[in-house]
């Protein structure tokens, strides 16, 4: 039975925990998943990775309770379906800015009649032609989709987009935002801030899911108090250099000499 184990615990009102995968190294996904995080977000935008490293990523989490997610290049419905097909449980695709964009997505993602998803039985998502009947009845109810807010358009837009059926969630990208109202990558202003604020406000109040990235685990406590149910909590690449330099650092000022 495909049962996507994130959706349940979403649609209960949990709150969950995942992390970025931006390595496209399955051994990342397998340790980032063996720890226990609730999803992983592999990506395919800013990773430079392509579908058979995706796919390794996702064989690398099979066995454990942790979601692969997948953020997408771009709405495009092309690579929306092989994604999909690799065995995403739920997609996140950027750059979205209006309710045409948003259907285009939800479109994407969903079979026919409901969307234009290409119809398959043979790609790993349907165990290779040994889940067609099953997969293919449910994958409907059971991706997830979520958009990524990150313009100062798409956040006028959000009331038309959170109108549109299928849409699951929302994700709030913070330096996008900030950077396309002219702060570079500054989120931390006040006007930057303030339509964070009112995507919140927004979102919550559709009953969407509401998502973002966190820096530190004060940061993550805020948010969830705040009605956030998914926040990315690390990132495979980004922890790995910060502890490489701390460790260094570490040891220079302990032996300046060597």
């Amino acid at each position: 039975m495909f049962e996507n184990i994130l959706k349940t615990k979403l649609k209960a009102g949990k709150k969950t925990i995942g992390a970025w995968a931006q390595l496209a190294s399955p051994f990342t996904a397998e340790i980032l998943s063996s720890a226990g995080f609730d999803w992983l977000m592999l990506d395919m935008e800013h990773a430079p990775g392509d579908i058979l490293t995706l796919i390794s990523q996702v064989q690398a989490m099979k066995g454990s309770n942790s979601v692969p997610l997948v953020r997408a290049p771009w709405n495009d419905f092309v690579a929306i379906k092989r994604i999909l097909d690799a065995g995403a449980q739920g997609v996140l695709i950027p750059y979205v800015n209006s309710r045409t964009e948003t259907e285009q997505a939800v479109k994407a993602c969903k079979y026919p009649l409901e969307g234009i998803r290409g119809v398959a039985g043979s790609p790993r998502a349907a165990g290779y032609g040994r889940n067609i009947g099953n997969y293919l009845q449910r994958a409907n109810d059971e991706i997830f989709i979520m958009i990524a807010i990150e313009t100062p358009e798409a956040a006028s837009n959000l009331d038309e987009i959170l109108q549109v059926q299928g849409l699951n969630g929302v994700f709030i990208g913070p330096m996008d935002l900030a950077s396309s109202m002219g702060f570079s990558g500054d989120s931390s202003r006040p006007e930057v801030q303030s339509v964070i604020q009112d995507i919140e406000k927004k979102v919550l109040s559709s009953g969407k899911v509401l998502a973002t990235t966190t820096g530190t685990w004060e940061q993550a406590q805020t948010l969830f108090e705040r009605g956030y149910q998914m926040l990315m909590l690390m990132a495979d690449g980004v922890s790995l250099a910060a502890l490489a330099t701390q460790k260094v650092n570490q040891f220079r000022e302990q032996y300046p000499s060597g």
